[in-house]
């Protein structure tokens, strides 16, 4: 059997588990899950039903009957309410309205009459996952644990398909190993009581955007707030992210109205022309009962920081670990200072804004307006008018442009206008990518394209959607990292009821090159100062991943010297070599290097005994 990495052990902010039906030869299956440290809820027959690692402060559990419910992760919801949610259960169903009313972020997992139902977040931050062990269905919050239970090694066709740049949905969403199978957000998995077959169901869909900002910006507030008292109302000491942006500066005065004590964390940037700290200050000054820490900005880690030291045990390639050291960098110095738990403002991007994308369709429903707004975005973008006139004339199914963007993997990048009026980025392949990894990134291209139907039909919605769901894939992995280091980290924006309040808002109010943030600015007013709310701009930290390149080119060109991914083929070993040598290189600042660090790194952080 495949041994877990030594970074499997859990702290508070890292529960994950497999769950089990109510079975002899299921039980007989979960005894190979139970490592030291392992916890185990059982069934009412004795049998394993949850096995895994949590602390006590991140699960609640109730029984009546033949039913039993857990909410694994941050919810308010107590046991004696559970408890009568429970009793009133007939059909599995039934928990789709409990999963879409209660705030916060946790798997829901019941166990009713012999049958299993298990789901995450619709954001995909909490992810579910199955496969066949042992002849008997297991369920589990991360691929990676039905892989080491299997023995399995990664499927060489994801591993390609992960060179992409960017990865499109839905093979984003696929899960790395060949026998375990991934589970859409928006569905729930549903094990039969024999133990073996499995359904998916849909439990959640995106509400309409149909609401005024001045209808819709009241009910923003009132879910943020829900969502970050759900992390504070025990109290204690909390640490924000206070970068000066209005993400983060919300979330750090919605936590100042709470039981808990604040202590603010804020990084200069290194460019002088960096404005964050001025405006970090600006809302500090509002919030005298804030600690404020001031971190020395030549301090701080730069991208591609400890690249060659990171062995955190990850389930699937993440860009995240580019920027992993400037993630924890000050959770130490938060933990000395009494921190149980740190906010960031990390998704206010992905849902206060939205996609330029619906004007495809405004264009088409409210010409006049669109227009108008269009010429702001030109001008705002640099956005040419014959590019802009193309993007808006192509009205080609979302399948079709994926099937397109297959044949033109090593075409360049194509104009920004495409990309912000069309379904997205087109995946591209670079130069040191091999034509088999090429073959194989564009056969499950095509094959995806064959059956794939988009989020949602309007190609806006679809971008905020699929941008929602490529952030939280990186944030739940720094969540487990942040956890291994100490001080678990929690995003509210990125909870389903703030996404469903934003979401529902209008787009043609929540995105305009007239204002910034509009959405966002009306839910804060009378929480946030108005001075705080007029920032209208945002740091790129562009110098720190330029300053990165170059100063960790060593690591860069250690990375590739026994390169996994060239062993298996996928990559021209020498070609990344000498891309090392030269870090100025025209290109590199574009991030087009990240996927294949990210899978590089992941192999490595993988056991010897699934290290290919």
């Amino acid at each position: 059997m495949t041994e877990l990495h030594a970074s499997a052990g859990t702290g508070p902010g890292d529960a994950h588990f497999a769950v089990f039906t109510d079975r002899e030869d299921a039980a007989a299956v979960a005894r190979s899950f139970a490592h030291p440290g392992t916890r185990i809820l059982d069934h009412p027959s004795g049998r394993p039903w949850l096995v895994g690692q949590w602390d006590d402060q991140e699960i609640v559990t109730a029984r009546a009957g033949r039913t039993a419910l857990a909410v694994v992760g941050c919810c308010p919801i107590d046991a004696s309410e559970l408890e009568a949610r429970a009793a009133r259960l007939r059909d599995p169903a039934e928990l789709d309205a409990l999963a879409r009313s209660l705030p916060g972020s946790f798997h829901l997992v019941a166990a009713l009459d012999g049958q299993l139902r298990t789901q995450g977040t619709a954001s995909g931050l909490r992810l579910v996952f199955h496969a066949l062990i042992g002849g008997v269905r297991v369920t589990a919050t991360r691929a990676d644990l039905l892989a080491a239970a299997l023995g399995a090694e990664p499927d060489e066709r994801q591993l390609a398909v992960r060179l992409l740049w960017p990865v499109p949905y839905p093979l984003f969403e696929t899960s790395l190993w060949r026998e375990v199978t991934a589970v859409p957000p928006h569905d729930a998995l549903i094990v039969a009581a024999d133990g073996r077959t499995v359904r998916h169901s849909r439990w959640w869909t995106p509400p309409e955007p149909s609401r005024t900002l001045a209808d819709g910006a009241p009910l923003v507030r009132d879910a943020l707030a829900q969502a970050v008292d759900a992390r504070t109302r025990p109290g204690g000491v909390v640490s924000c992210d206070l970068s000066g942006g209005l993400d983060s500066t919300s979330i750090c005065f919605l936590a100042d109205r709470s039981p808990a004590r604040v202590v603010a964390s804020t990084w200069p940037g290194r460019d002088p022309a960096d404005t964050d700290l001025y405006w970090a200050e600006q809302a500090a000054k509002h919030l005298p009962d804030v600690e404020h820490v001031v971190w020395d900005a030549d301090a701080s880690p730069l991208v591609y920081d400890d690249l060659l030291s990171i062995d955190d045990l990850l389930d699937e390639p993440t860009i995240g670990v580019m920027d992993r050291s400037r993630v924890l960098h000050h959770l130490p110095g938060m933990a000395e200072r009494g921190s149980r738990l740190h906010l960031t403002g990390i998704g206010g991007d992905h849902v206060a804004w939205c996609s330029e994308a619906y004007y495809h369709r405004l264009a088409r429903t409210r010409p006049l307006f669109a227009l108008r707004q269009l010429r702001g975005f030109r001008a705002l973008w640099q956005w040419p008018l014959g590019g802009t006139v193309r993007a808006l004339a192509d009205s080609r199914p979302y399948g079709k442009w994926l099937a397109d963007a297959a044949g033109r993997l090593r075409d360049p990048v194509p104009a920004t206008v495409t990309t912000s009026l069309g379904w997205g980025m087109p995946p591209r392949l670079f130069d040191w990518v091999t034509p088999e990894a090429e073959e194989m990134a564009r056969r499950a291209l095509y094959e995806a394209a064959s059956t794939a139907t988009p989020l949602h039909p309007d190609r806006g919605l679809h971008a905020d959607l699929e941008q929602i769901r490529s952030c939280t894939r990186i944030i739940r992995q720094w969540d487990r990292m942040a956890a291994r280091a100490g001080v678990p980290m929690a995003s509210p924006f990125l909870d389903d009821r703030v996404i469903e309040a934003c979401l529902a808002v209008r787009p043609s109010e929540r995105v305009s090159p007239w204002r910034y943030k509009p959405l966002l600015t009306a839910a804060m007013s009378g929480i946030v100062p108005e001075t705080c709310l007029r920032r209208s701009t945002k740091a790129a930290a562009s110098m720190d991943a330029a300053d990165g390149l170059r100063r960790h080119r060593a690591d860069l060109l250690a990375l590739w010297e026994d390169s996994r991914l060239e062993r298996l083929g996928l990559v021209d070993g020498d070609a990344l070599r000498r891309l090392a040598q030269r870090p100025s290189a025209p290109g590199l600042r574009d991030a087009i290097l990240y996927s294949t660090i990210a899978a590089e790194v992941w192999l490595r952080g993988l056991s010897p005994a699934r290290t290919p």
